[in-house]
């Protein structure tokens, strides 16, 4: 009983897992944004492409 009232008492390695759980926030926020503007560039490479068909004809 005491070990399990010991371990419940012990925060030594809350601080290592709040670390990873923010850097694994930071993570999906960061794939989300390139994944938004990777969609909006090749959107505009798209635009581009058809203008400069468009100028050929």
């Amino acid at each position: 009983m005491k070990f399990f009232s010991k371990l419940l008492r012990d925060e030594s390695g809350a601080t290592a897992i709040e670390y990873g759980l923010i850097a694994a926030l930071i993570a999906v926020a960061a794939i989300a944004a390139m994944t938004t503007i990777g969609s909006n560039l090749q959107g505009t490479f798209d635009n581009v492409g058809s203008e400069l068909e468009k100028g050929k004809a």
